[in-house]
Order: C-alpha cells, then structure tokens, then sequence
C-alpha cells in the first residue's frame, strides 16, 4: 500500500474513533447526495469574453488577499454564468475561509453536481462531508469517486472505514477484496477481513482467510503459528498444538510458535510444563526483550503462589539472563525492584545497583537510590565519587550537584562544596525543583557567612528566599546574621518571627528571636523567649545559656545573669575572655561586630 494511502487510512480510522455511532448518526445526510450532471446553457462571445475578464480579476485579487473583492467578482461571475463550477468552487474556498462550512459545503456540492466527472471537486466534497461529520453523504460521494477511478486505493481505504462505520460489513468485504485484487494479498488485508467475518459471525471464513495467507507464504511459519493462535481462541486446542509443533519441528528456535505454546500449556493447567517453557524462553537468546521482560514479570508472580519456586531460583535466574548482552538496563531494574521488595540486605541491593549502572551508566533512578543508601551511612565519600560520573552524564540535573555538594560541606572541604553548587546553580532553570535550589543558596549562604563574605552570603539568602520563601534554616540564619552585624533588625525580626510560628518549640529559632528583640532593646520580651528556649532545649549550650544571661542583666535581673554567665563558662570548652570579662566586671559588654 502506497505511504499516501496508509496515511489517508490512519486520519480516517482517528476520525472515526473519536466519535461515538449514536453521535455521528444524529447528524443529518443531505437529501439527493448522488451527483447528476447539470445542463448548460452556451454563452454568447461577448458573455465568455466577460466572464473570462472578471474571473481572471477575482483570481488575481484572491492571490492578493484581497479576498472581499475576490468574493464579489466572483459573485458578479455567476451573475455571467450560473452553471460555471469553477467559480462555485472557488467560492466554496472562500467560504471555507471564512469558517462558514454549510456555505462552503452548498458551493462544493453545486460544482460536483455541474461537473461530475471532476476529481477535484468530488473530493473536496467528499472531505467536506467528512469535516462535518456527514459519514452517510460522503459514502455517496466516494463511490461516485471510486466509479471514475477504479483504481485509487486511497479512495477505497475511504470508503472501508465509512462502510465500518455504518456498519455494512458485506461492502466492507467487498472494499477489501477490491484493495487485495490491486495490492495483492497481506497481512493487514487478511487480519482486516478476518475481524469483519469475525463480526459476522461467520468462523468458517474468518479461518479459511488465515489459511489461504499462510498458504500463500509457505516458508513463512509465523503465518501458522497465527492460525494456531485461532484455533486456540476457538477452543480447538489439540488442533492449535498441532500446528505449533509442526513449527517447531521445521523451525526449532521459532519463538512465537514457543510463546504459543506457553499459552497453550496454561490454558490447560500444565503448570510445570509452562514454567520450564518460560525458563527456556527467558534465557533464549531470540527472544525479545520486551517479550523477555513480560515473561520475568510473569515468572515473579507465579512464584508467588508456587511453593516449589523461591527467590533463590528467582535470584538465579536473573543472574543467567542478566549474563547475556543487554540492550538496556530494564531487566536489571527489576531485579533490583525485585530485591527491595523482598526486603534483601542494603548491601545485596546496592550490587544490583551497581549492576544497573554497568548497564546504563546514565541511569538517574539507581544512581539516586545508590547515594540514598551511602547518604543513610554518612558515606560521603562514596557520595562524591557517585556524584561526579553522573554530573558528567547528566550534567542538568540538579540533584546530583546538591548531593555532591552537601558531602563536601558535611567533609569540612567548603570550596568544593561552594564550586559545586555554583555549578548546579548554573543549571537551575523554570523546571527546576524550587526546594532544592531554595537550599542550594542556603548553603551557599552559610558557606560564604562562614568565610566572611556577608554581602555575598546575604545575596546568597535572598536568592534563598525567592524560591522558597519559606525555607525555615534560610530565615533563621540570616536573620541571626544580620543581629549579630546589628544590621537591618527590623527585616531579621520579621523573618526569625515566621520561624518560631513555625517550630514553636525548637529551642535555636526561639533562641534567635529572643536575641533580635534584645538587640532591638526590648528586654522584657527577650526575656519571655529566651525562657522558652531554655525550657525547650535538653541540652542547653553555652550560646543560648550566655544569652540567657546578657538579656536578664538588661531586663534588671544582674543576679540571675550572673548564675548564667558562670554557667555558661562552665560549658565553654575553649576559654572565653569576653564571658570572663562579664561576670569579673558584673555587668554586660556589648560586643557587636560591625
């Protein structure tokens, strides 16, 4: 079948399918569809001299998309000759410009009916009929097509899915048999008048179709295994053996005559026979791998409910298969599904990781679930060594730099840790996980803190921000920050505010807030959170105690900042000459960094 004929047919088929047949059928034919010939009348010299000037003007206005114009010469042409089609039809064009498709739909069928012999015109309504869902007017017009050109397979293919959609299964045959007498016979012609015969009813048919194909194609076995297929869906089992072992027996390693006869052995309940069959057919090299993986599949869940099948031999048999060339990493993945839902050791597991990465070193998912694993044990160096092979085959997903990256932070190794995120920085797009690149910039912003670049830390913060205003580490470390700097209080207090309404109980965000209301001087309302923070922290530190102390002395309690400050340099482990200068000189010393 010509490519232009199978791409007609496949426009069609859609077509049909997207409509119900009780919705298409409520839409009216229009009456007296068969095309008849229409008398004309001869026009006078001067007349034809008339309406060839104002024809060729409209034309020539057309294609200026002067289209008003265009519309009205052609008018005026009618006026000249009411039975010219080519005007009728040219209108049609500018109806259909116009998105008026019963106008357009009238002017086709007018010049159909003038000059019936006109291809052109008998398609194009034809089609029109299509795109107002007229199925019924257009089986008229196609067959008056089909009549002037016997041969056009295309028109013919038309005319099958109309008469489908009907439904007349005797023209449907007809149709078929017509496209076969010109194509010859194939595959999709037999299986096509097959599942017409099959609507029928008719069995006897629908089988002798597939015989006279296979007949046709003797060295071609497939062709029988497909008639024993039918047989075997027709409940003639002993039939449908026969004919695959007289496949085999002529093509040993013919797998679709072996899948068959898998179908056959469970449609009989001939358990063992079917798993060895499945065995000899997942570890066959000619097998399919799509075929492979839907056999593997079946195999689990059979062994399941088979007492006599364990995970050992499943085990086993994934390493055989798992032996053989891979054309891609979908087998192994399944083991590896297989494995964690089996709940096998982490160890076990992370060697079929491995084994999926051999395959296909680009696999995102066992990369990701390989430095999960390495993440549960701090194994941040397996971390970066995972990290880096598949920045490099995967160089714009951003998860491979994140983890990369919080393994050099959590390795003390900071300008590794900060290139690396700069990096992943640089592939952050619309798509990209906003959590994520929230923290990218968090950490980014901690790390440059911690080297002393504040401005460049704080832009770092506020980028944080953009994409996640509610990183609650974010708010809480720059609002820190800038109280320490005595820098912008009022925006730290607005942020280290949302943290607490957050995580009422979490002792450091509590403990930050009480500090930026000290630094703002309201010490009484320090002092309510930094009691909080103290009564929230089972292992109060030697920060949050030191607070606890300089916002008391300022809200008038010297004595009991006192015990705070002690306290406080009980638990320092390197020796503090502000906390000592302090408590020698009893009073607070302000100690802002500038």
């Amino acid at each position: 079948m010509h490519n232009a004929t199978r791409g007609l047919m496949l426009v069609l088929m859609g077509l049909m399918t997207c409509l119900t047949i009780e919705a298409q059928k409520k839409h009216r034919p229009v009456d007296d569809v068969e095309v008849q010939p229409v008398f004309r009348m001869q026009l006078s010299e001067n007349d034809a001299k008339r309406f060839n000037y104002f024809f060729l003007e409209a034309v020539r206005q057309q294609q200026k998309e002067n289209y008003a114009a265009a519309f009205d010469l052609f008018k005026h042409c009618l006026d000249i000759d009411p039975q010219a089609p080519e005007v009728h039809f040219a209108l049609a064009n500018l109806y259909r410009g116009m998105n008026d498709r019963f106008a357009m739909l009238e002017c086709m069928r007018k010049a159909a009916e003038i000059a019936p012999d006109n291809d052109t015109y008998l398609e194009n309504l034809g089609e029109a009929y299509l795109g107002l869902h007229d199925y019924e007017s257009a089986i008229g017009i196609y067959e008056k097509l089909l009549a002037n050109n016997p041969g056009r397979t295309d028109v013919l293919s038309t005319l099958i899915q109309l008469y489908n959609w009907r439904p007349d299964y005797p023209k449907v045959i007809e149709a078929l048999n017509r496209l076969e007498t010109i194509e010859g016979a194939s595959e999709d012609l037999t299986l096509s008048k097959m599942q017409v015969y099959s609507q029928l009813g008719d069995k006897k048919k629908e089988y002798d179709e597939l015989r006279s194909l296979a007949k046709q194609h003797p060295y071609d076995y497939n062709y029988r295994v497909m008639m024993g297929n039918w047989l075997l869906q027709n409940g003639k089992k002993k039939e449908a053996l026969a004919e695959y072992n007289a496949v085999l027996k002529k093509e040993p390693n013919n797998i679709m005559a072996r899948m068959s006869i898998l179908d056959y052995y469970k449609s009989e309940n001939m358990d063992s026979l079917a798993k060895e069959q499945t065995i000899q057919l997942l570890l066959n090299p000619s097998t399919e791998a799509d075929s492979r993986m839907l056999l593997m599949r079946q195999f689990i869940s059979d062994s399941e409910t088979d007492e006599a099948t364990d995970s050992a031999q499943v085990l086993e048999l994934f390493r055989k298969i798992l032996k053989m060339p891979q054309p891609n990493a979908d087998m192994a993945e399944l083991q590896t599904a297989y494995m964690t839902v089996k709940k096998m050791p982490e160890e076990t597991i992370n060697k079929a990781l491995e084994q999926v990465l051999e395959i296909e070193p680009g696999n995102v998912g066992a990369r990701i679930q390989l430095l999960q694993n390495a993440w549960g044990k701090k194994d941040f160096d397996r971390i970066i060594a995972l990290s880096k092979p598949a920045i490099e085959y995967n160089p714009d997903n951003i998860v491979f730099y994140y983890f990369q990256g919080l393994a050099y932070a959590q390795k003390d190794d900071n300008d590794n840790a900060l290139e690396t995120f700069r990096k992943g920085v640089g592939q952050v797009n619309e798509t990209s996980n906003k959590d994520i690149v929230s923290d990218f910039y968090n950490i980014m912003g901690d790390i440059l803190h911690e080297k002393g670049f504040d401005d460049e830390a704080y832009a770092a913060y506020d980028s944080c921000l953009q994409w996640n205003p509610n990183n609650i580490s974010c708010l809480n470390n720059y609002a820190y920050y800038l109280s320490v700097k005595d820098r912008e209080l009022s925006k730290a207090e607005q942020m280290s505010y949302r943290t607490v309404k957050a995580e009422p109980t979490n002792s450091t965000y509590l403990d930050t807030y009480a500090w930026i209301l000290f630094r703002q001087q309201r010490f009484q309302e320090a002092k309510i959170y930094i009691d909080q923070a103290l009564a929230n922290d089972s292992l109060v530190g030697s920060v949050i105690t030191e607070h606890a102390g300089d916002i008391y002395f300022m809200a008038g309690e010297e004595e009991k900042a006192m015990e705070f400050w002690k306290k406080a340099l009980l638990m320092e482990e390197e020796d503090s000459a502000l906390l000592e200068e302090k408590i020698k000189q009893k009073k607070y010393i302000d100690d802002i960094q500038k």
